[in-house]
């Protein structure tokens, strides 16, 4: 069964070219979590060594006050729907300004 996603690259220029044809880029990322969710911290780290195709977050949002981590989860893949879609590893840790104030201090 072929696959539209594009594979891993197997060299620096490949990933170059699938981010390139994805558009997905830490940056990209970043500004829609922050229109979508009202974050006001993002930091997305690309995993995948320039291919656009792995990505992990660290996400501050007031959306996610009174929220169990699934459902924090469900926000953020939502908001990213059509990106989540287009690569292979995607993996979110949020957390509350509050949250992430007394992670900040220890």
């Amino acid at each position: 069964m072929a696959s539209d996603a594009p594979a891993a690259a197997e060299t620096d220029t490949q990933a170059s070219n699938v981010a390139n044809e994805s558009g997905i880029t830490p940056e990209s990322l970043s500004k829609t979590l922050k229109e979508k969710l009202e974050a006001k911290y993002v930091d997305i780290e690309d995993m995948s060594g320039g291919c656009g195709q792995a990505f992990q977050a660290m996400i501050v949002s007031p959306l996610f006050e009174k929220k169990n981590s699934l459902a924090r989860h469900r926000l953020v893949n939502s908001a990213l729907k059509t990106e989540i879609a287009a690569i292979h590893a995607w993996t979110p840790k949020c957390f509350t300004s509050e949250e992430w104030e007394k992670r900040q201090r220890q």
